[in-house]
């Protein structure tokens, strides 16, 4: 039976609770999600939110990215918690280090990625995430970047410099609304990576809020070029419902008035 894809709909996936070891000696909690019947044709390594507020690898668009996806564009999707972040998946290891530390974090889940010989290694980040990116993302085996709301907080330009010597594809969604940095501003400072891709979502906020889908068929379109976008809001077959209660108070937008 045909039925909308909403929200909290968890489509067929190969799903494996995985653990990241990092260099300096922590585990992180992960989940790889892989399609449900076939290969993967690229592999979406997510960056979440700042933990401090409310950011974890259930963040709810990374949510939907493992629950669609897989089965709607054979993209497997691999997330963790960066060290000292909780969910309901579980605790990472460590503490918090304001992007320092956090860079054997990124390093562990591309290095999973690698022995486990996912193919077509791309980093997306959301907001604190898309800091890691631009930090620590330009290893060998990255092929480009996908960055949400980036707010270029941690971030240097000697970073943006880097990216551009690599000639590596980036490309940042810039939401009209965005708390942080606006499409006229990211322009401007996204010139300094010339291949960058700077796209403004009309309408759109720092959270996503009601725009997710626009989020994931643009991922789609870098990830997995030939896969058709929109992505279907309908699926034949069997899906499961998410339980997203326990994540009312954990989300992003419940720490809005935190000073960051």
């Amino acid at each position: 039976m045909t039925e909308k894809i909403r929200g909290n709909s968890v489509l067929p996936a190969r799903r494996e609770q995985i653990t990241l070891e990092t260099a300096d000696g922590l585990s992180l909690v992960g989940e790889l999600a892989l399609p449900p019947d076939r290969e993967p044709v690229a592999t979406m390594i997510c960056l979440h939110p700042l933990p401090t507020h409310g950011g974890m690898m259930d963040s709810h668009l990374f949510r939907k990215a493992s629950y669609r996806l897989p089965a709607l564009a054979g993209i497997a999707v691999l997330r963790f918690n960066t060290r000292g972040t909780s969910s309901v998946q579980g605790t990472s290891g460590g503490a918090f280090d304001n992007a320092v530390g956090e860079r054997f974090d990124v390093a562990a889940a591309v290095e999973y990625a690698e022995f486990a010989d996912l193919p077509h290694l791309w980093l997306v980040g959301w907001s604190f995430g898309t800091d890691l990116a631009l930090m620590y993302g330009l290893e060998p085996a990255v092929e480009g970047a996908v960055l949400l709301s980036p707010p270029l907080r941690f971030s240097t330009p000697e970073h943006l410099a880097a990216w551009a010597d690599s000639g590596k594809p980036v490309t940042a969604l810039v939401p009209e609304h965005d708390d942080y940095l606006q499409p006229p501003e990211a322009r401007e400072r996204f010139a300094a990576i010339p291949q960058a891709e700077v796209i403004a979502v009309d309408g759109a906020k720092h959270l996503w809020v009601g725009d997710s889908e626009r989020a994931l068929d643009e991922i789609t379109r870098k990830l997995a070029p030939g896969v058709p976008v929109p992505l279907p809001d309908t699926w034949d077959g069997p899906m499961e419902r998410a339980d997203s209660s326990a994540y009312r108070d954990r989300t992003v937008a419940a720490f809005k008035d935190v000073p960051r």
